[in-house]
């Protein structure tokens, strides 16, 4: 089994292995060339993002600087905004539905490690790696984020939901609520 298979499947797995890095770096070239790029060739701009991307469907608009780290495990439906200064870090597959709202400096993590630092640190030769693995995160149709919100490993977000801004996101929302807060809880359905 490769890193990458691992890593999609949530198991542990090495985040330096040649095949991880190679994507690494071809996000990171087309990351520079996204984030340089003059806002109005939007030829160019849909261009980049499908080479970058798993898939966009038509009518996505990402505002940069964008971030990612692999982008092939983002998926993004149609009419979705991703405004300013947002973080995916798309160890593990991101979905996002249509017709979403992902406000600035939102964050959406896929990668976790173990908490205890001797489960965590790994001693090699090369000096000490660690111990990662990832979860899923996948949000629904109509979904509005709020700025400086984070989505954590793992989460489900339902449809028609609204996060508010600077929600920490640890746990599913279900579909068609108002969740707030860190931690994010339901306020009320909608």
């Amino acid at each position: 089994m490769t890193e990458k298979e691992k890593m999609l499947q949530g198991m542990n797995y090495n985040s330096r292995d040649p095949e991880l890095l190679a994507m690494y770096h071809k996000a990171r070239r087309l990351m520079k060339q996204y984030n340089l790029l003059d806002s109005q060739l939007t030829d160019e701009r849909q261009r980049i993002l499908s080479e970058m991307l798993g898939s966009i469907q038509e009518g996505v608009w990402i505002e940069t600087p964008f971030f990612c780290d692999y982008g092939e495990n983002i998926s993004i439906g149609s009419n979705t905004f991703v405004n300013t200064n947002c973080m995916f870090l798309d160890n593990n597959r991101i979905t996002i539905g249509k017709n979403g709202l992902i406000a600035p400096y939102v964050q959406i993590y896929t990668a976790s490690h173990p908490l205890k630092a001797s489960d965590r640190i790994i001693k090699n030769e090369g000096g000490a790696s660690y111990l990662t693995s990832a979860k899923p995160v996948t949000i629904g149709d109509n979904v509005w984020i709020g700025g400086n919100s984070i989505i954590f490993p793992g989460v489900t977000i339902g449809d028609n939901v609204t996060i508010g801004a600077g929600s920490g996101v640890n746990k599913n929302i279900p579909h068609n609520v108002l969740a707030v807060g860190n931690p994010c809880k339901v306020l009320k359905e909608l």
